[in-house]
């Protein structure tokens, strides 16, 4: 008889008061792509007789493949109980998830006929987005802290705030799904593995687990951080540390309060913590040992390509272990366990598989409403392990929320996010999840320190904008501007701004080559009036205040003031989109360039090639579909929309009439705006489809590989990939290039009639 390959067994809780069903799934795979993902789920009874019954009932469910499939569900319903049902139909039935109309549901975005202003800030992380939002909400820097700021990199999710004249504050939270969750989970675990190829303390191991490789996510912030002292008894003796300055205001809502972890949380989080660092040690030590004597691998002799396939080697051992997967389900439980506290009077709401939704609050309270949030914002590190805040993908908070240094009450809707990192050339695409979002803003509110502004990150910003055709959407923030003028060379206000405006005049004139003259010269027309000088943003800034203050409603005003109607040019650009195949082969070379450059196929002064590590998380979120597909600096989809949208650019501004042919510079501008416009709104997913969507299971075989060199292997199969997906047209045209071409300069048909262009041939045929 053929042995069943899937079973179910049931465990106790830690608690003893309840049982819990535990079983590979056929039809999910875990976080290294194989079949069979572990699940484990609560029964909610403590039955043993009850919970056996259930197991029985998963064993007959597992073991008949019949069942397998979610159209299966239904009959499976009258078979079979409910919990056995949810537990295995959940995880296959691919729950849609969107947060932003999740959001919008809850607390729809008021909109321009509305009167309100939507910003959307971007920037590097550290350069002040979320203090000048604090100053924008009327948010107290010392009093209430919120959002939350740090030097570290602090906001990863959507921070979005409604300001509103109802004196009712409300907020709406959104997670990330459980799937996202569980593979960063399982990062952390393996990375620490990892980190025990070489010999590490328990410090540095415990390090490499709560801190996750892209520093987005903190699992210290949730389940405690190592060696966690209580802020009434941890001694400090930091040689740099000031006194606490005298004029502070007290009542901070960073005082220990009733959410803050109790000196008895505190030691339970640490055994936890102790036992979950013992189990990576023993996980590591195993593989160590069947990689040594299995394998016959001697670390001392090998080298290059042979290093980095037992290292991977090494990695796919510890994962192989069944504790590991029971580790990371048992960081799962207490991940959700964290959510008790807010699950109470029905504010937290679910996914059918149980995970966290969304969590609703109102509250006619300021203290109370911005107490209860940062729970999800909050980096206080007092309050580690209680603070959700790497599981948050969203907050949107609606109330009147208005600046305490001006009395007026302006309609702004302001959106943060996550800060761009800080990397090292201006060709890599912005975020795709920042770039589609252009579109919905009324203001792009690009915000960099004027200590040293327009370095490599905002300076894409700058690019992407110019390209797709947003620029009079652009407003330019710069922070610190109160450290510029210590500089004994630039004596008075003006000359401080002249210098720091300088800089962005030195980064547009680069660009000219890059997306065309027309874009540059409408940014260039409006720069003087668009850029705004904010200091002493780390400070409460009252009327009296009048330097940073008269920034301050200067930007307000600017942002009031552009939802006012615009004329409309009457003017129509004219082109023949035969010569647009040199500017398809354009952008698809400089696309291969660089990812030849980050695969490691090629050698570039302004592209570091990555390591296989990042490629291989990389090429996990692509398989899974997790993260927009993107991981750190690796992104695919916004570097070819990048290059594609300014390749394009170029090719607009050179129409070969103009219909009538009297106009002025600004109309032509405006109207080549708007086919961009057009144009970008449709790169995105057209290049998503032919860079993911249609090659997945390419994708998905790449991530597979292991064994000798398979690091290599995986870079040739995404290399692969792109040669087929985005082909470079040649003068002999193959196949895929046709098809390619012929795509594109549909896209491009539509968008010039859609923007109002016209054109004078047809496409490819």
């Amino acid at each position: 008889m053929r042995k069943q390959k899937y079973t179910a067994s049931k465990s106790s809780t830690e608690a003893g008061t309840s049982w819990v069903i535990s079983f590979r799934h056929p039809l999910r795979k875990d976080g290294r792509g194989k079949q069979g993902r572990k699940i484990r789920r609560g029964l909610g009874t403590s039955d043993e007789s009850k919970a056996q019954a259930l197991v029985d009932e998963m064993n007959d469910l597992l073991g008949d493949v019949n069942w397998h499939s979610i159209a299966k569900r239904p009959e499976a319903e009258r078979r079979f109980s409910p919990v056995v049902v949810d537990a295995f139909y959940d995880d296959i039935e691919g729950i849609p998830f969107n947060s932003w109309d999740i959001r919008n549901k809850v607390l729809p975005l008021p909109t321009r006929n509305e009167g309100y202003t939507r910003v959307m800030m971007v920037g590097t992380t550290g350069a002040g987005k979320t203090s000048l939002l604090r100053h924008l909400i009327g948010s107290h820097p010392k009093l209430d802290r919120f959002p939350s700021t740090s030097a570290s990199r602090t906001t990863i999710s959507d921070i979005e705030v409604i300001s509103s004249t109802e004196e009712l504050y409300k907020a709406v939270v959104t997670f990330f799904d459980e799937p996202t969750v569980h593979t960063n989970v399982h990062e952390c675990v393996a990375n620490a593995c990892t980190a025990l190829w070489d010999d590490l303390t328990d410090d540095k191991l415990a390090e490499r687990f709560l801190t996750h490789r892209d520093l987005r996510f903190r699992l210290g912030y949730i389940i405690g951080s190592w060696k966690q002292d209580s802020p009434l008894t941890a001694k400090n003796d930091d040689p740099w540390e000031y006194d606490t300055d005298p004029e502070e205001p007290s009542g901070s809502m960073d005082e220990p309060d009733s959410t803050l972890p109790m000196n008895a949380d505190k030691e339970i989080m640490q055994d936890i913590l102790k036992s979950y660092l013992d189990r990576i040690k023993a996980l590591a030590a195993d593989a160590k040992e069947r990689l040594f004597s299995e394998m016959e691998i001697n670390l001392d002799n090998i080298k290059g390509l042979e290093k980095e396939a037992a290292q991977d080697l090494f990695e796919d051992l510890v994962q192989d272990s069944s504790d590991f997967d029971d580790l990371v389900n048992d960081i799962m439980d207490q991940v959700r366990k964290r959510f008790d506290p807010v699950s109470v009077d029905n504010m937290l709401s679910t996914h059918p598989n149980g995970w966290p939704l969304t969590w609703e609050y109102q509250s006619s309270d300021r203290n109370d409403f911005v107490k209860a949030v940062r729970r999800f914002s909050s980096n206080n590190a007092p309050a580690f392990g209680t603070l959700l805040t790497p599981l948050v993908d969203g907050i949107r908070i609606q109330g009147p929320f208005f600046p305490t240094f001006a009395e007026r009450c302006p309609k702004l809707v302001l959106l943060d996010g996550e800060g761009l990192g800080h990397i090292g050339e201006s060709a890599a695409g912005i975020p795709s999840r920042i770039a589609k979002r252009f579109s919905d803003a009324d203001i792009v509110l690009l915000v960099d320190s004027a200590k040293a502004p327009m370095l490599e990150a905002p300076t894409s910003v700058l690019r992407q904008i110019a390209a797709s055709g947003y620029q009079k959407k652009l407003a330019l923030a710069f922070t610190h501007f109160d450290l510029v003028r210590g500089q004994a060379n630039l004596p008075t206000f003006e000359a401080q701004r002249e210098h720091v405006i300088s800089s962005v005049h030195q980064k547009l004139t680069r660009l000219r080559e890059v997306v065309g003259q027309p874009a540059i010269r409408a940014i260039e027309r409006e720069l003087d009036g668009c850029c705004f000088m904010l200091g002493y943003l780390d400070r409460f800034l009252t009327k009296e205040n009048r330097g940073p203050v008269k920034e301050l409603v200067r930007l307000i005003d600017f942002c009031e003031e552009a939802i006012e109607p615009a004329e409309q040019p009457q003017i129509s650009p004219v082109y023949d989109t035969a010569g647009l195949v040199l500017a398809i082969q354009d952008a698809a070379k400089n696309f291969h360039d660089r990812w030849n450059a980050i695969l490691g196929f090629e050698r570039s002064g302004n592209v570091r090639t990555v390591h296989w590590a990042e490629v291989k998380a990389f090429n996990r979120r692509v398989a899974h579909n997790l993260d927009d597909s993107e991981y750190r600096d690796l992104k695919p989809v916004a570097d070819f929309v990048a290059r594609l949208s300014e390749s394009i650019t170029r090719f607009l501004d050179k129409p070969i009439r103009w219909e009538p042919k009297d106009h002025t510079d600004s109309e032509a501008e405006e109207a080549l705006s708007r086919v961009q416009r057009e144009v970008f709104a449709r790169l995105h997913e057209f290049v998503d489809k032919k860079l993911l969507r249609v090659p997945l299971k390419q994708w998905i075989e790449a991530f597979e590989h292991r064994g000798y060199a398979s690091t290599r292997i995986r870079a040739q199969a995404i290399r692969t990939i792109y040669d087929s997906s985005v082909p470079i047209p040649g003068p002999a045209l193959d196949r895929y290039s046709e098809q390619f071409l012929r795509e594109i300069r549909q896209l491009v048909h539509e968008a010039i009639r859609e923007g109002g262009g016209d054109l004078v041939s047809n496409v490819l045929s």
